[in-house]
């Protein structure tokens, strides 16, 4: 059975079924099933054949093929070793040669030694339960990714892009609000998947720049003081920066505020991406 006139997509439920293999739920794993839903993404994205494409967790197959017809070449990097020889048969169906399959931990591998001489686009439809995990990571190796392209859960998303001041905005909306411009690509529903997740899946695109604000190691403390600030996100600044992971005294972290203008009794949530910045570099010349 496929999927529809003209496709040689094969349902990953029939793929993994005459397999005797299954979509493993400790891995977060729910593969795109919907091939007019791949074309609408690689569509969207803009690939152009001089585009060196990064894909996390190609799974199947479901993007990875539009994505081979689209791009100059593309390395994809998944982690299930089961998937590998499917994920060839359906590549080799279709001819294609421009791909490199990684068989790695993403969260292991070296991004900079992927493609040496050009940025490369980042896509993505992560696995759930990494993908705060992996966005990090991302953020962190920036320097060689010109944007990246990532399908989240919605309630996920949501945080990813939330304004401060509200209840969705966390520690990962500041770090990434600080490292990329963020913005909607679509919306996909859970009837485009198999297994069938319960929510809707959110698709983002990254803008990301290096900033000038910080060097690498300033831009350590900066991610550390974010993450001290929402460690107790119900409790002041003052309260929740102190002790804790990083061991801040309180007296430190109080003058470290007022010296960055910032009220001592103000909670994480409050402060915009800007005052993060401003307190790190108070954080940094205080100690």
């Amino acid at each position: 059975m496929m999927f529809e006139k003209g496709s040689k997509m094969t349902h990953p439920g029939q793929l993994l079924k005459e397999n005797h293999l299954y979509a493993g739920k400790e891995m977060g794993q729910n593969f795109l099933a919907n091939p007019g839903t791949a074309k609408m993404i690689v569509e969207k994205i803009g690939i152009s054949k001089d585009t060196h494409v990064l894909e996390i967790g190609p799974g199947l197959g479901a993007l990875t093929i539009p994505l081979c017809h689209a791009a100059f070449h593309v390395t994809a990097v998944e982690k299930d070793y089961r998937l590998i020889p499917l994920l060839q048969q359906q590549l080799d169906n279709e001819n294609l040669k421009n791909i490199t399959i990684i068989n790695k931990d993403v969260l292991k591998l070296d991004i900079t030694q992927v493609n040496k001489d050009k940025k490369l686009v980042v896509i993505g439809n992560l696995p759930y339960n990494i993908s705060s995990q992996i966005l990090i990571k991302l953020i962190e190796e920036r320097h060689c990714i010109e944007t990246a392209f990532l399908m989240f859960q919605k309630e996920l998303a949501k945080r990813i892009i939330s304004p401060p001041g509200g209840r969705d905005y966390s520690r990962l909306s500041a770090v990434v609000q600080y490292a990329a411009d963020i913005s909607l690509v679509a919306q996909i529903s859970p009837s485009s998947f198999f297994p069938r997740p319960d929510v809707d899946s959110t698709i983002l695109k990254f803008d990301f720049f290096e900033t000038r604000e910080f060097n690498k190691e300033q831009e350590k403390l900066l991610f550390n003081v974010i993450k001290a600030a929402f460690s107790k996100r119900r409790k002041s600044l003052k309260n929740s920066m102190t002790g804790g992971e990083f061991e801040f005294e309180k007296e430190f972290v109080v003058t470290a505020l007022e010296k960055a203008g910032i009220d001592p009794k103000r909670r994480a949530e409050t402060l915009t991406v800007k005052e993060f910045i401003s307190l790190a570099r108070a954080v940094w010349e205080t100690g």
